[in-house]
Order: C-alpha cells, then structure tokens, then sequence
C-alpha cells in the first residue's frame, strides 16, 4: 500500500508528458496570496506561452458577484519547488474581461514605469530585505516565546545559535533552499533581532522582476509555513513595545550610482526621495507608523533624515559607497507588509523621472 507521502512526490514525467502550472495572484487586501493549480499538455519556459486563465473575483474581494470574473494574465515563470520535476509556479496579475488592470493589480503601473525608456536605460537594481515573524498556530505568539510570557530582553537573537536563541531555522533554511530551486535570486538570509523573527534577502534583481521574486518567495514561504502548522506574519510591529519591528529595507541603485561619480548622483537622488517623502510613506505599507517610532532601529515616520552608517536614518548609505564614490543606497522605510511593485516604481519614478 502506498503512503501518502508516497503520492504527493510521484513523478509525473515517469508516466506523462503533463505539468501542473500554479497560477498565483494577490488578493483584495493587497498582502493574501492566492493560487491555484491546471494541468497543462507539456513543459512550458515562457510565460507569454501560458494561457490565460480566470477566478472568482467576489471571493477575493476584487469584483461584486454580479459581475465576478478576474483573468489572470502569466507574468514570470519559477519552478516548483512543491511539485518538483517540469511543474510550475506562475506569477500573475488581474484583469477585468475587457482587459483593464483592477484596481488591486499593482504590478501593471509598475511594470510602465520600469518599461519607460530613462529607466530601462538605467537598469535599476534592487535588493529587498524581507523580515517577518512566525508565530505558534493556535495562539499567534512568536514561535519560541513562551505562552502568555515573554522571552529575555532583545540582544542574544540576531543572527543568534542555539535552542534558546533560534526559533523556527528548520522552516527558514527549507524557504531559502526552495527558494534557490525554484530560480528566485535570494541572497541570504539571517536571524533577526526580535526572537522568532527572521529575514531573507532578494536581489540584486533588475526592475519589475524585483517583485515578482519576492512575491514568489513569500509563496514559498506560505507554503512552508502551511506544512510546518505554523503562522508567518508580515505585520511591521507585531508584538507592542520594547521589541524590534519587521521592515523590508529596499536597497537601490542604477547604473550611473554605479559607475565613476556615483555618489553625487545618489546624493541628489535622496534629496528627491526626503522632497516626496509623506508620498512615500502613504506607500510603503500598512501600519508602519507603529513601526517608525524613531526607536529600534528606525528614524521618526515625520521626519525624513539620511546618514552614513545610520541604521537610525530614514536613507542609510554604506560606508563602502562613500569611500568608492560610487555603490547604492539603502531606504529603511518600508514595512514588511509593503508591496514591492509599489515600491520599487516608486524609488525608480522618484529619482529617474520625477522633476521637482
């Protein structure tokens, strides 16, 4: 008799020439991923190869019931890391029927942006640094932490070894292999100084494949966390006071922030960036003025100040960029639950096409 462990990891191509394509999506509320699976009659490389395909939008909080129809429309293709073998994983955006993006469809505005000719040629490279916590199921209280108590104070955690320090690497390193199997650009990752809170890092990545890695690895990283019977949380403050919050540094630079004379260039780019700085914040996720107290880490969600070497600025740029003159800079405002299409195009627009 066959286990079920057995089922799930057969291999399809033993028996067919069939592959199962998982269409994923972002929901109404901006952060719940969706997806969804088909079968399809042979491997596929090239999302423009994919067809088409629809869902319920009323049950996603994107269309009223009497008109419910969404199309997914295939934008990036990842392995699966799930199914293994030919299969899929599909990133995709929302359309009406006529072919209007919705209004929860982030990545269409994002996609003109990065498409207009003054950024294409400045090929912007970006690095997101994802945080987030796991949480215990049934309570949601950070994994580790005692029920209904508190672990010591922060100091011991970050990038911490050991029982009493780690919580969760078993989850974590499982995403960061998955994540290299399915063809996402992840860098890194590492403990963070909250206990039960981690981060792994995306990039370098150009453009609009920014998001659609990150959005694939928050899949995985759904999907892992499913398994595992326990919560992740992209909430930027989720437990209240004296502890670290969760953030998604973006770090950014293009092509003329790279070559010889760079950091005049990145200079007046921050200037730009602290001009549209309320803009900025309205974008960069929910619930980040509990996270942007100006304490943990974090410059005051008012004031707009950068520095080199200040983890407690609003735009930190790194010693090694001034020293060359030349390098990236770091924008430490967004939270964890912002949507990278958002902004990426938004740090782009900013500094490559907005004139004050």
């Amino acid at each position: 008799m066959a286990h079920l462990s057995d089922l799930v990891n057969l291999n399809l191509s033993d028996s067919s020439d069939k592959i199962i394509a998982e269409y994923i999506w972002i929901g109404g509320s901006g952060m719940d991923v969706r997806s969804k699976a088909r079968t399809l009659s042979g491997p596929v490389d090239d999302p423009s190869k994919l067809p088409k395909w629809n869902y319920d939008g009323s049950s996603t909080g994107q269309a009223p019931g009497e008109d419910s129809e969404v199309i997914l429309y295939p934008q990036a293709i990842f392995k699966d890391p799930f199914r293994r073998g030919n299969n899929i994983l599909v990133i995709c955006d929302c359309y009406t029927p006529a072919g209007e993006p919705i209004p929860t469809n982030k990545r269409h505005n994002a996609a003109k942006i990065f498409s207009n000719p003054d950024v294409v040629v400045e090929e912007p490279w970006y690095g997101l640094e994802q945080e987030y916590t796991l949480l215990q199921k049934e309570i949601n209280w950070p994994l580790g932490w005692p029920i209904g108590g508190f672990p010591g104070p922060q100091g011991p955690y970050y990038c911490g070894i050991g029982s009493g320090k780690a919580f969760g690497r078993d989850i974590v390193d499982a995403h960061y292999k998955a994540c290299i199997y399915a063809g996402i650009n992840i860098s890194g990752i590492n403990g963070e100084v909250m206990p039960g809170q981690w981060e792994f890092q995306v990039g370098p990545s150009v453009g609009i494949a920014s998001g659609d890695e990150l959005w694939a690895a928050r899949y995985i990283l759904e999907r892992i966390t499913e398994i595992a019977g326990v919560v992740v949380s992209f909430d930027p403050k989720p437990i209240p006071g004296d502890w670290n919050g969760a953030g998604a540094h973006t770090n950014y630079s293009t092509k003329s922030m790279r070559n010889e004379g760079g950091y005049e260039v990145i200079k007046k780019a921050i200037e730009k960036l602290g001009l549209r700085h309320k803009e900025h914040i309205a974008a960069y996720g929910e619930g980040n003025e509990r996270r942007l107290t100006g304490r943990h880490e974090t410059a005051d969600i008012n004031t707009f100040k950068w520095g080199v070497a200040n983890r407690g600025a609003s735009i930190r740029v790194g010693r090694d960029t001034e020293k060359e003159g030349k390098g990236y800079f770091e924008d430490r405002r967004p939270a964890s639950n912002m949507d990278p299409y958002i902004v990426t195009s938004m740090i782009a627009e900013t500094t490559l096409l907005w004139n004050p």
